[in-house]
This record gives C-alpha cells, structure tokens and sequence, in this order.
C-alpha cells in the first residue's frame, strides 16, 4: 500500500490505518540508525516549529527540540504564560497566525478539541504531544522500544495496562492495539472501568474486528497471564492532585511490583511508564530499577518518534510548484527594485546599465 499522508496532521492513531503508523514506525527507524551513525540529513533545514504548551513537559518538550535542532530545524516555545491563545485572542485566530508562522505546531494541553481546532485552522501540521483523552506520539515511542526488545511482531503481543484504566494513555494504548492487531488488557479497578468512555470502547472494538486484535477490560489478576508488556501510568494525571489520596487508595491493589510481573508467567516480561513516576505507589522501586525495566529506553526513543513525525509532517505539505516560485519571485523582485532602485542582484541590470 502506498502511504501518502499529505495535508493530516498527528491528532490520534484512530486518524490512521495500520500501513501507515507502520511506515511512520520504519521511518523513525531510519532516522535513529542515521543518526546513530552520525549521518546528520538536515530533513527540517528552513523549517520553523512551534511547541505550544498548556502543561508542562520534559519528555515530550525535550523530545521534540532535540529532534528539531538534530535535523537542522528551528523551534519557538510557547506556554500559556507567553501566548495569547483562549485570552485576548480566540484559538481560530491564534491557529491563522501560527499557521503562517511556522511550518508546523505541536500542542499539549487539556481538551482534544483544541488540538482538533489547531489543525482545523492552522493550515500546517499538527501534532498531539498529549490530551486529556490521548497521547499518540508517546503510543509510538513504545511500540518502537517494544519492537526493538520483545522478539514476536506487534500483532503477538499482549500489553497490560494497570491503574487508572479511564485515563489518556489507557485510551492511547487501546486504539494503538487496535489499529496494530495486538492484545490490548485495561486491568484496573471495576469503578474506574466503568468510567471509560463507552464511545472509546466502541470505535476500537470495531477497528479490533477489522484487524483482528484483542481488546479486554479487567479487574480479574488472571488477566496478566501470557503479557508480554506490564504497562502504567501515574495515578492522578495533571489537574487532579486532589485526588491522590483517593487514588492511592483505591489503586494500591494495581501497583506494579515483583510479584505481579510473576504472575504474568513470562519470564521475558517488559515494565514499560511513560513517566514521571511515582516510585512506592504506581511502581516499586525493585521493577522501576530492574531488568525488565524499559523505561529509560521507552523515553529515549520519544526523541526518535518525534523525529519521524516532525520529518514526515514538515516534508510532505504541498509545496508551490515552479512557476508559483518564479511568479512569486518576479513580483518581489519588481517591488524591491521600486523601492531600492534597480541592482543587479534583484532584476538582473546593473547601476551602471541603467544609468
């Protein structure tokens, strides 16, 4: 299948089909080989980035300014203390001035619609580096960390997600299993489970049909039988502080410890955090610091999935054709020889010619 992502931009894997995340995975790839040769390809040379962030970051911020300045790009940082958007200017306006700005915007922040709304309007790409409901770029980060440490295709691996399954990278890990055809378990408390939101349910069942992955949710301990992957997040995400001692309560049971990567009966069994973590109550000290801890890995290569997306992203828009440059260069050059006078270097005739 010829993969031709011209004019999208990077808002939720349900956005794309399994041919295509798998071209951006390979591209990635490549990227990561060239660069670990020391092949610097200048991809994002004369091209200006905008990171546009309402939360704070180090991955996700790091990631993609290295990835950018790697490949000979330029990055702005914008966070709501700098920028203008949802104040005194509306996010349709602050997405048309961007949009001729810059070559490309990545946002993170609260709502999915305001990332929706950012690619409605900007007229350039955009890219989802976290929502309350989702987080895409992060979602790649790890299958490529799993692709390079669990010998079996994506489509023979089982992932387990433990803790607050109603949160974003529940939700971002049960449409990326979906799309890829793997084996996809929310374990967690039946209170939380009945909080998912039963649309997310249903538009990935129905993608789970078409490509014939396993979508479950759990709170039985026998669900962690046969994992490749022990998968968590954080308890309480950004803006529900509050919640913690609630959340500890209730979650303590789904920590992932020791025994728990026991019970999956997979000897090979990977612990994967997208981080920050909270050493003692979301994962032990023992499995964050252990061998099967993926974890400083899986963040590395949050550089390298954003490398593969800022490239692809930047380099695929719809460029002018030769005649648009040349028509577009005539006029200028008429403009500047009006107001600096005929040179050489704008029309082509001398001071001396014209003179």
């Amino acid at each position: 299948m010829a993969v031709n992502l011209r004019g999208k931009s990077f808002l939720t894997l349900m956005d794309f089909e399994p041919e295509e995340i798998r071209y951006l995975l390979d591209l990635a790839k490549d990227l990561k080989a060239n660069a670990r040769s020391g092949i610097r390809s200048q991809m994002l040379k004369g091209k200006n980035i905008c990171l546009l962030f309402e939360k704070t970051s180090t991955r996700t911020r790091c990631a993609f300014e290295v990835a950018c300045c790697q490949e000979d790009g330029n990055v702005t940082f914008l966070d709501s203390k700098s920028s203008q958007m949802g104040k005194k200017e509306s996010l349709e306006d602050t997405a048309k001035v961007l949009g001729r700005f810059f070559d490309g915007i990545e946002y993170r922040g609260y709502d999915q619609s305001v990332v929706e709304n950012l690619a409605k309007y900007a007229g350039v790409p955009v890219w989802n580096g976290l929502t309350d409901v989702d987080h895409p770029t992060q979602i790649l980060a790890d299958m490529m960390t799993i692709e390079e440490h669990v010998p079996k295709p994506l489509s023979q691996v089982k992932v387990v997600f433990c803790g607050d399954v109603r949160n974003n990278m529940s939700y971002a890990w049960m449409q990326g299993c979906a799309k890829m055809g793997m084996n996809f378990t929310a374990y967690g408390p039946k209170e939380l489970a009945e909080q998912i939101d039963p649309d997310v349910i249903r538009r990935t069942k129905e993608v789970a049909e078409k490509t014939g992955a396993v979508i479950e949710i759990s709170s039985d301990e026998n669900s962690l039988a046969g994992a490749d992957v022990i998968y968590t997040d954080i308890w309480a995400s950004m803006g529900e502080e509050d919640q913690i001692p609630a959340r500890v309560k209730l979650l303590t049971p789904y920590r992932v410890t020791e025994e728990m990567l026991k019970k999956t009966g997979n000897k090979d069994v990977i612990f994967m955090h997208c981080l920050p973590a909270t050493r003692g109550e979301d994962v032990t000290d023992e499995v964050a610091d252990s061998d099967a801890s993926l974890c400083w890995e899986e963040a590395g290569n949050r550089l390298t999935a954003m490398r593969g997306l800022l490239v692809y992203f930047t380099r695929c828009r719809k460029e002018p054709s030769g005649l648009q440059i040349a028509a577009a260069k005539e006029e200028l050059d008429k403009v500047l020889c009006d107001k600096l006078g005929c040179v050489e270097a704008y029309c082509g005739v001398s001071k001396a010619e014209k003179s």
